[in-house]
């Protein structure tokens, strides 16, 4: 595949990314992301055979990397565990609030929606979050907790930083990420 056409399945990936996170999927029409990215109707199936889950599954695959990647560059800083949430919560939040709250965790809006229909989804989720979970597990294993001890801590902190997530989008509050900052310290004290 040409530089050309890298470029048109990156601008659909993209495109649907931005969709399914403020949309969901099944608010997100194949339509709307031809016209959101400008690719033509051809270049959707060319790069896309199998349609719409293979254009999703493309989308949530690059940005659960993306998060994962950003979490292990984090680590890679020797930022503590706090440190990495925290960051973490402030990018997130950023995102949010220069979209005025119509984006949130780039997989939370997928997940809910196909968790019990759609198992190739579902499991793109999936692994994206246990690879979230554990890259920060790796970290609270460095600051000297078990395996198993910094795997449920990540568990839960993940599940903090989710839940704010979805708290400050329905409230176009920032308020709950910050919130959720403050007791994963208070989690994370050890």
């Amino acid at each position: 595949m040409g530089v050309k056409g890298e470029e048109t399945r990156s601008r659909l990936i993209a495109a649907t990314r931005t969709l399914i996170e403020a949309q969901g999927y099944f608010g997100t029409g194949l339509n709307q992301v031809l016209t959101e990215s400008g690719a033509p109707r051809g270049s959707l199936y060319f790069h896309f055979p199998s349609g719409k889950d293979q254009l999703v599954t493309a989308a949530l695959t690059e940005s659960g990397q993306e998060v994962g990647d950003l979490i292990e560059s984090l680590s890679v800083g020797r930022l503590s565990a706090v440190g990495i949430v925290r960051q973490l919560i402030e990018v997130f939040a950023d995102r949010m609030e220069r979209s005025d709250y119509g984006m949130g965790c780039p997989l939370a809006t997928v997940a809910l929606e196909v968790a019990r229909g759609n198992e190739e989804l579902r499991l793109v989720c999936a692994e994206a979050y246990e690879r979230w979970q554990g890259a920060l597990a790796d970290r609270l294993v460095d600051e000297g907790l078990t395996r198993s001890a910094a795997q449920a801590a990540a568990g839960a902190v993940l599940a903090q930083v989710e839940g704010a997530l979805l708290l400050a989008r329905v409230h176009h509050s920032r308020v709950h990420l910050d919130q959720a900052a403050r007791a994963v310290e208070l989690l994370l004290a050890h």
